[in-house]
């Protein structure tokens, strides 16, 4: 059986770069995609790396930013406030690509940025930052918790809600294939600027 032709970022650094900012652009959008759902990686106040699941909501190409939303309540917002420095990756075996972004992470909380993240939230989405108590409090079952009303979500979540803005300093692409593995990585230079090498897999 005939193999599939290599892509062309195989051999072409600046497509490698369009199919990373691709291919995190169609995490946003699609909710399968194995880039919807990223690990976000933070620091602890003991120097200690925490990592969790988040859900990609936006990608900015020019600006190199990338935006999830959280609970103001959490660690990983406590833990952003603290350092901001972060990491974010993923997996996608469909395509066998990874994706790793480095940076530093703003929180935006009660400014226009906040606003229309919230603003562009579904309704059950606002609903998880109403819940009491605050996350990753001890419980005394697993139940032990309490949701607003899907009426009273706006109210309850929205002074918990903020948005993460990661702005991006360094990322890694590595394409797995038998014919030969391709990875790349890229630093940025300025404002919007990068400079990207091929990198040993």
């Amino acid at each position: 059986m005939e193999r599939a032709p290599l892509p062309p970022f195989h051999t072409d650094l600046a497509a490698a770069e369009a199919e990373l900012w691709r291919l995190l652009a169609d995490g946003v959008e699609r909710g399968r995609s194995a880039f919807h759902t990223p690990s976000l990686a933070t620091v602890d106040a003991g120097g200690r790396p925490r990592v969790r699941t988040v859900v990609l909501r936006a990608v900015e190409r020019g600006a190199g930013t990338l935006r999830i939303h959280c609970d103001r309540r959490s660690d990983k917002a406590g833990e952003i406030a603290a350092r901001g420095a972060c990491a974010l990756h993923a997996y996608d075996p469909e395509t066998a690509v990874q994706i790793r972004v480095e940076g530093t992470a703003t929180l935006h909380a009660g400014d226009a940025v906040a606003d229309a993240a919230w603003d562009a939230s579904r309704p059950m989405s606002r609903i998880c930052y109403g819940i009491d108590p605050a996350p990753g409090t001890a419980l005394p079952s697993g139940g032990a918790y309490a949701l607003p009303e899907p009426g009273d979500a706006t109210d309850a979540g929205r002074s918990r809600f903020c948005a993460l803005v990661l702005r991006a300093e360094r990322l890694d692409f590595l394409y797995l294939d038998r014919r030969g593995h391709r990875r790349a990585g890229w630093r940025r230079t300025g404002e919007g600027g990068w400079t990207g090498t091929w990198l040993a897999p």
